[in-house]
């Protein structure tokens, strides 16, 4: 990565969203100017982090890959917890979805902002959005806003958080996807709470990733992948 100011960071997972934000970040940037970051949570499914590695060696730019495994070790949640089961439940005293993991994405930022200060990046991209989705509080536009300008102040550094999916349905994310040429990096993705590949097909992400490709009217390149 090179340049200064125009670098851009990109938060991947390894799944549909961030994926294409990861080709917005090379449309909006120039692949010159993009890395990716990969954080290793101690989730369940360690295929993430392989599909993380193979996107962004298909769309060719680095990718780094930070341990920070203390939500495993605090646990709680479906993802992590290997005693919750993938559900549609929710938590009794939050009203949230058992998938959501406390403070997961304010973290991802903040420890990607720290991994961009050292590496002369103010742009960050991620992957996170308020429409057809659970609901998770980390992903709403108000919090990123504010995330952001905390970030910038407590490092002295002016810092962007770019959402390009914020306001966008699964459907308009297929679409996007499509246009920017970033398709076929879908047959390398994750997106299955179960961990399955070809996906399962019955847990909420596998449902709203199937229901977008259904809208858009495009075929999912995952469904074809062994």
């Amino acid at each position: 990565m090179s340049g200064g100011g125009d670098n851009a960071l990109v938060v991947l997972s390894g799944g549909q969203d961030s994926t294409t934000c990861l080709y917005w970040a090379i449309e909006r940037f120039g692949r010159c100017h993009v890395s990716s970051i990969t954080f290793d949570y101690g989730q369940k499914h360690r295929i993430e982090l392989e599909c993380a590695r193979d996107v962004a060696a298909a769309a060719g730019v680095s990718n780094a890959c930070l341990p920070i495994d203390t939500f495993a070790a605090l646990g709680g949640d479906a993802l992590t917890d290997a005693s919750i089961a993938v559900s549609d439940e929710k938590d009794d005293e939050t009203e949230l979805p058992v998938t959501f993991v406390p403070g997961r994405n304010l973290i991802f930022l903040t420890f990607a902002a720290a991994h961009a200060y050292r590496h002369d990046a103010r742009h960050l991209v991620t992957g996170v959005a308020q429409t057809d989705y659970s609901g998770y509080p980390d992903c709403r536009e108000d919090t990123i806003a504010a995330l952001q300008k905390a970030i910038s102040l407590g490092m002295d550094r002016e810092f962007t958080i770019h959402t390009p999916l914020m306001h966008r349905s699964k459907k308009e994310t297929v679409e996007l996807a499509v246009r920017l040429g970033g398709l076929d990096a879908m047959a390398l993705t994750h997106t299955c709470y179960n961990g399955s590949r070809p996906p399962c097909g019955e847990c909420q992400a596998c449902r709203l990733r199937a229901k977008g490709f259904a809208e858009a009217g495009v075929r999912d390149p995952l469904l074809d992948s062994r």
